[in-house]
């Protein structure tokens, strides 16, 4: 259900909420390492749906030793001429990974296929392989989780001119964007298609409303935890000993050194 600017959830409520369940996520990531799982977690959705602030949340605890951000570029002319789902299988997790997909091989099934990126046949063919792919991923232990990122039209307008007018953020807009923007309504029957062919039991679509981002990065991480049955793994607590003595050690003197230059010291100096 979307909601709108007048019931945004409160901020100091999703700022303690979400530390919680980042906590919690620290412990789902523990016991993906110790247990040996593999898991999967896709994000799609509309261009400024909030996908990648989600996946800045979920991943910002993580040591990016097990969990790691896969984000692939356009493919190049070599891995156009392979199987399509080839270049995403060696970004697959190991025993005891994470791989969070900031877009992936459902690129065929949206941008590519709008946009006139690949053929027909290979439209139909990737509608056909996809579930397969998934279920034989799913068959041999990965556990696959799949987020569609859902925004209203009008928040994705306000979204893009907010973007515009940020140059901190005017890299989050691309051509591409602008251009996807023209065609909502061939996005919007691409996604339904989609739907159709690839939200499969063993793999569903479950769909974030994004209008409040609050709202939607809470609603994902507590998804996400409701469907890894992870546990508290209890590690040996550490022990912070005494410092070992210096001996004879002396530190050289600091003017043999080049020190990056008290720009802070500056700042109070001038204040």
């Amino acid at each position: 259900m979307a909601h709108d600017s007048a019931s945004k959830f409160p901020r100091k409520l999703y700022e303690s909420k979400l530390l919680e369940l980042q906590a919690e996520l620290v412990k789902m990531k523990e016991w993906v390492r110790v247990s040996g799982e593999r898991l999967v977690v896709i994000f799609e959705g509309r261009d400024a749906a909030g996908k990648g602030g989600a996946i800045k949340r979920i991943s910002m605890y993580l040591n990016p030793r097990v969990a790691r951000i896969v984000a692939l570029p356009a493919p190049t002319d070599r891995e156009k001429g392979q199987w399509y789902f080839q270049r995403y299988i060696e970004h697959l997790p190991s025993k005891g990974e994470i791989v969070l997909f900031d877009r992936s091989w459902y690129n065929r099934a949206g941008v590519e296929h709008v946009m006139g990126f690949c053929t027909p046949d290979e439209y139909r063919r990737f509608l056909q392989q996809c579930p397969l792919f998934e279920r034989m991923l799913v068959d041999d232990g990965i556990r696959l989780v799949k987020y569609w990122f859902s925004v209203s039209d009008e928040e994705q307008e306000r979204r893009f001119k907010s973007r515009l007018e940020d140059p901190l953020r005017s890299w989050k807009l691309s051509p591409m964007d602008l251009e996807a923007r023209k065609r909502w309504v061939e996005f919007s029957k691409a996604k339904d298609e989609m739907f159709v062919h690839t939200d499969i039991p063993e793999s569903p679509w479950n769909v974030v409303e994004g209008d409040d981002k609050r709202r939607a990065r809470l609603n994902c991480i507590h998804h996400l935890l409701s469907v890894v049955p992870y546990t508290d793994v209890v590690e040996p607590p550490l022990e912070l000993g005494p410092r070992p003595p210096e001996q004879d050690y002396q530190r050289p003197p600091r003017d043999l050194f080049h020190y990056v230059p008290d720009y802070a010291d500056t700042l109070i100096d001038g204040g």
